[in-house]
């Protein structure tokens, strides 16, 4: 549950750098997801042929303000799509460095209490920083949508502990795992923590086959979630037997 809107997929999928239109259209099928993420100025520059895939995708849109790096721009981008899409989501970014477009945490917890005075349902990039999280939902935001790693960069859970704490700290706030996830088995170990969702764009859209990656990423995410739901079992110091040794013949 998002903003109180529920979703069958826990993937959220991104739409830029896909290799054509056609492409984008069946990665999307393929992935099972219930949103994508658009980018405002993307949008702008990629014309009807991608308009189209919006509306034909049934998928709810998530618009991003990719690319901002003052809380004027996000404000302004964030009310403007609003404006274009029709929806009060916005996934907020206020990128704070330029070589590993980390948010700048600052910027981002002003930004998002504008937004969400302005009525807004904030789905804020942050880093797995717990005070910022903190600081986030403080600020009306009801989601929080760590990094794994830096955007694009397919390292994936660099942090694990720090986002198992994360996790544990907010057991009642949707966690989306946002960026450096770049294959399904991260997209898997991500969710097996417990995390309500996963957000991805450049580990499809730079496949070889996006569509057959859409795919793998949606049973990941699938299996990952039937896990955690399922209950793991506990890791032990030593080794226990599956067969008992109770009853077994002594033949000394």
């Amino acid at each position: 549950m998002f903003y109180g809107v529920p979703l069958k997929s826990r993937l959220f999928l991104g739409t830029a750098q896909y290799p054509s239109p056609a492409i984008l259209r069946r990665a999307i099928i393929a992935s099972g997801a219930d949103v994508i993420t658009v980018s405002l100025r993307r949008e702008g520059a990629e014309g009807a042929s991608f308009r189209e895939i919006l509306q034909q995708s049934a998928c709810r849109i998530l618009p991003n303000t990719a690319g901002c790096h003052s809380v004027k721009e996000a404000v302004t981008t964030a009310h403007m799509a609003r404006e274009l899409f029709g929806t009060s989501w916005i996934k907020l970014e206020v990128i704070g460095h330029a070589d590993t477009l980390q948010p700048d945490p600052f910027k981002l917890v002003e930004a998002a209490r504008i937004l969400c005075n302005d009525g807004f349902d904030v789905f804020p990039y942050t880093t797995e920083d717990l005070i910022l999280g903190e600081r986030l939902l403080a600020a009306g935001c009801q989601v929080l949508m760590p990094w794994a790693a830096p955007i694009g960069s397919g390292q994936g859970l660099r942090h694990k502990e720090v986002l198992r704490t994360m996790r544990a700290w907010f057991p009642d706030t949707p966690i989306i795992i946002d960026a450096g996830i770049g294959a399904p088995s991260q997209a898997l170990e991500a969710m097996e923590m417990g995390m309500d969702g996963i957000l991805l764009n450049t580990a499809i859209a730079h496949a070889r086959d996006p569509e057959r990656m859409a795919r793998a990423f949606r049973q990941a995410v699938e299996a990952g979630q039937d896990a955690f739901q399922a209950g793991l079992m506990p890791r032990r110091d030593m080794a226990q037997p599956s067969t008992p040794v109770f009853g077994m013949a002594d033949l000394t």
